[in-house]
């Protein structure tokens, strides 16, 4: 037998499977870096791509303001890198007053001071305060135009009145985007939310039955409608520059890109690739995996682009174990809504339509694979819910892989996937 760990939440949950058994652990590649990350960082803010270095783009008495992320991407590191970026601003003469933090949280919830601290770390947030973006202050908008898809672009009105707009994030998988980072920043980060709708709509089919839009998935930007219509809300805003970190499957930043938004996102979507794309010759019949623990894991709706990624290793109809503790239940409401009140996909596809809310569509997708694939979810998640979609649940993933090993037998070929809301297994 060979013995795991597993993060889920603040801890961790252990599991044996028999050697024989294990295909492989998908995991990144990007462990082997010989730099710091404080190296990594500066690094890349001396050398950014298609772009005048930070210092040399601001003047003094310039008004600025930096993009960051939410809680749920407390991982990206924002505290650790967001000084250097502070460093380098104040070196070309930018004061502290005239600097502004704005947290793009897109639809998500605000935050608490102390999160705040998290995000900005303990020296920063002793300078500086963040103001959560708050997408339905219709009032506290700009409206820029609309793109070729229809989507009507309102942008915050903070960013759009500053001289700079500075972008901040991850480049990451992202199951409707491609690509987490970059121009998603903009939007959904600081739109409004008419807008992310509006954009997120475009994630189905067109038809109805169709279900979800085929070049919707993690890792594709080519004929994504969802991409290619943020690259355009993106454009209406012209950021001066950005800077967006790589993480390793350890959590450590292990590469970063800095510069155009555009350019500098596309070579930190290579870089990506090449450590969290992760070849397979031959699919599972089962996959255990973690989101990655706290806050990849805070709730289904994170949890949800593990199982996403995770379903890429498996044969239809096989099995997948995921450890989500899910603190925060499933994350919103909407998408308790979604899997609770309609019996089956057709209905959920319609509802999803006649009311299109993003965590409604990301319930109907966790819907769609648990239709497709058999799921056993360990988590703090009630269990009555998940059975609505066909997803049982297990104390612990021992539990989960008896359940397995007596319906399906006790030889399944296993893949092991530490960190699924960041790796994408690629089957050649």
């Amino acid at each position: 037998m060979k013995k795991f760990e597993m993060k889920y939440g603040k801890d961790k949950r252990s599991f044996s499977i028999p050697q024989k058994n294990l295909l492989g652990i998908i995991r990144g590649n990007g462990d082997n870096t010989k730099l710091s990350e404080a190296e990594v960082i500066l690094r890349a803010l001396e050398n950014p791509i298609d772009s005048p270095r930070l210092e040399n783009i601001v003047k003094p008495g310039e008004k600025i303001c930096i993009v960051i992320s939410d809680i749920t991407r407390a991982w990206q590191k924002m505290s650790l890198f967001l000084p250097y970026i502070v460093d380098k601003l104040n070196e070309a003469g930018i004061d502290d007053q005239d600097i502004t933090f704005l947290c793009a949280t897109g639809s998500h919830r605000s935050h608490t001071k102390e999160e705040h601290k998290v995000l900005l770390g303990e020296k920063l947030s002793k300078r500086f305060e963040v103001i959560d973006h708050d997408s339905r202050d219709e009032e506290n908008m700009v409206h820029l135009g609309t793109t070729s898809f229809g989507t009507p672009v309102s942008i915050n009105k903070i960013a759009m009145e500053s001289d700079h707009i500075i972008l901040t994030g991850a480049v990451v998988f992202h199951d409707l985007a491609g690509w987490g980072g970059g121009k998603k920043s903009i939007l959904p980060g600081i739109a409004s939310y008419e807008s992310i709708m509006a954009n997120h709509s475009l994630s189905l089919s067109p038809n109805i039955g169709e279900g979800i839009h085929p070049m919707v998935k993690s890792g594709n930007i080519s004929n994504n409608p969802i991409h290619e219509d943020m690259l355009e809300a993106a454009g209406f805003v012209n950021p001066s520059f950005l800077f967006n970190v790589i993480i390793d499957s350890k959590g450590n930043i292990c590469d970063a890109v800095a510069g155009h938004y555009i350019k500098a996102h596309e070579e930190g979507q290579k870089k990506v690739s090449n450590i969290n794309g992760i070849p397979i010759k031959e699919k599972a019949d089962l996959v255990v995996v973690s989101a990655g623990g706290y806050p990849k894991d805070i709730d289904l709706y994170q949890a949800s682009k593990a199982l996403i990624n995770a379903k890429e290793a498996v044969k239809k109809d096989g099995g997948i174990i995921m450890v989500s503790q899910c603190i925060e239940g499933v994350g919103h409401r909407e998408l308790k809504e979604i899997i609770e009140d309609y019996d089956n996909n057709l209905e959920r596809e319609k509802s999803v339509r006649n009311h299109y809310t993003v965590s409604r569509f990301i319930g109907y997708l966790i819907a769609e694979i648990a239709r497709k694939y058999n799921i056993i979810l360990i988590s703090d998640i009630d269990d009555e819910l998940l059975k609505k979609i066909n997803i049982r649940s297990a104390n612990d993933i021992d539990e989960a892989l008896d359940i397995f090993y007596k319906e399906k037998g006790k030889d399944l070929k296993t893949y092991i996937m530490p960190n699924g809301s960041e790796t994408l297994p690629v089957f050649l």
